[in-house]
């Protein structure tokens, strides 16, 4: 097999229309636009989503819900995965530069101690949020907790 040689399986290549080369081609005359009308002239562009002035479907639908701009969004950490760390990397403290360093959260993200999973660690935790159950098994073993 030389490079020369190859050439597309059988089928899986077609001619393009050639639209507008004279009546013979059967493609002239108006050219598959059809007859009049805004679609058959040139630099003919309809809006995104119009139907034809039928009630475009975007507002149609049901819109509900709100998001307030003002909402603060926390990522949530498991007293399981504190404990995960504080196994493979022998921690007795967990702050955010920890939690960043071992890829669990980044620079910019506000953390929420939740009380999921099993803590049998004495840590000492650092985070912008904890739940009352995190809060509750945490100083139960003896540790500290710390709201930035």
């Amino acid at each position: 097999m030389k490079l020369n040689t190859l050439t597309p399986s059988e089928g899986s290549t077609k001619n393009r229309k050639r639209i507008g080369r004279g009546t013979g081609s059967g493609r002239g005359g108006t050219s598959t636009r059809g007859h009049k009308g805004a679609k058959s002239r040139s630099g003919y562009k309809s809006k995104a989503g119009f139907e034809g002035g039928q009630m475009p479907l975007q507002r149609r639908v049901p819109k509900f819900g709100f998001k307030s701009f003002n909402r603060v969004e926390f990522k949530p950490v498991n007293l399981d995965t504190l404990q995960d760390l504080a196994d493979q990397f022998n921690l007795a403290t967990i702050d955010m530069d920890a939690l960043v360093a071992h890829g669990i959260a980044s620079k910019n993200d506000k953390i929420k101690i939740l009380g999921g999973g099993e803590l049998t660690a004495k840590l000492e935790v650092t985070a912008h949020k904890f739940s009352a159950s995190a809060v509750e098994v945490i100083e139960k073993l003896g540790g500290t907790v710390n709201k930035i």
